[in-house]
């Protein structure tokens, strides 16, 4: 929590570090919006945080940030050079030490039809990375056996661990185990939510044969790593655009093996939109495994085959 306390103003951050150690060891997202109630929430529940930092669920009496503390948080954040920041005041997001991602709304700034940045920043979305190691033992059997790797595509929505394992599945490969040969392993990480890069290092433990491509733009990163680094697998998050499609039968096609994550909260969801319905059609997805919250972020709904054949379904459980 070190570098999160260090982008929060004084008085927040006191409110914050005097939480119990229950609520601080499984925090997910702080949310700290002007004018409105201080907002902590964990995997099972969310609360509004007073100034005697007592939690309750209803935001009467609750600790209120201010314009000031907004202010001061986003010249924290970019170590008082707003200007250093003009890429991710465009994205909205901004990836600080420790791979945590931090969202920024406020009034955008519009310029030829394109978002140019976010000027008055008047909220934060502080999502707390969690790397957890040997999360992805469970699936390995399912996609690494001797010199066979398959092409996986984890579905979910949002928050329900599929970075998280999709990381620790990019570890695995990279470093090898007693069934499987370690390979070369290409992250291309748009949204630096994979590796956490900060200055362009890994802040999570990717692997030592895993190199990463850090805020670069899925498809075009693909085509770099496949041409620059030679990757024997690829992990990508969020796919599901035109141009991800193309580059997905490029990898396919150049021989590379794929590790991807797409939005979604089942099989029949994901087989209704365009881009991913032709490519499961393709077969080129060789696993599928939908993930939910069902008993925790990470719990594991089934697992499919090329052909959308369950091979493991929710009353069976993966070992961790």
């Amino acid at each position: 929590m070190k570098a999160i306390y260090q982008i929060l103003p004084l008085s927040i951050r006191e409110l914050i570090q005097s939480l119990p150690r229950t609520i601080l060891g499984c925090l997910e997202e702080i949310r700290v919006r002007q004018g409105r109630p201080l907002e902590v929430i964990t995997s099972e529940q969310s609360w509004f945080v007073s100034r005697t930092c007592q939690l309750s669920m209803q935001p009467k009496d609750s600790m209120i940030p201010t314009k000031e503390h907004c202010q001061k948080m986003l010249n924290l954040i970019s170590q008082h050079s707003l200007y250093a920041m003009e890429e991710e005041l465009r994205r909205g997001y901004v990836t600080v030490e420790g791979g945590h991602r931090i969202g920024l709304v406020g009034k955008v700034v519009v310029e030829n039809g394109n978002v140019k940045h976010i000027r008055e920043v008047a909220g934060f979305n502080i999502r707390i990375a969690r790397q957890v190691i040997g999360v992805g033992e469970g699936l390995v059997p399912y996609l690494l056996d001797g010199e066979q790797v398959e092409n996986l595509l984890l579905v979910s929505p949002p928050q329900c661990g599929k970075t998280t394992l999709i990381r620790d599945l990019a570890r695995l490969a990279s470093t090898g185990g007693s069934r499987f040969r370690s390979h070369k392993v290409g992250i291309v990480d748009e949204r630096s939510e994979i590796a956490g890069c900060v200055d362009g290092v890994p802040q999570h433990d990717v692997g030592p044969r895993t190199d990463v491509l850090d805020a670069c733009p899925k498809a075009e990163g693909m085509m770099m790593m496949i041409r620059s680094m030679s990757p024997e697998i690829l992990v990508v998050d969020e796919i599901g655009r035109m141009e991800d499609s193309v580059a997905v039968h490029e990898a396919i096609c150049s021989g590379v093996h794929l590790f991807t994550t797409a939005h979604g909260s089942s099989i029949e969801e994901i087989c209704h939109r365009p881009i991913l319905s032709e490519l499961i059609r393709e077969g080129v997805f060789t696993r599928i495994v939908v993930l939910s919250r069902r008993r925790g972020p990470g719990t594991v709904e089934g697992i499919y085959d090329r052909s959308l054949k369950p091979l493991l379904m929710r009353h069976q459980v993966i070992s961790k």
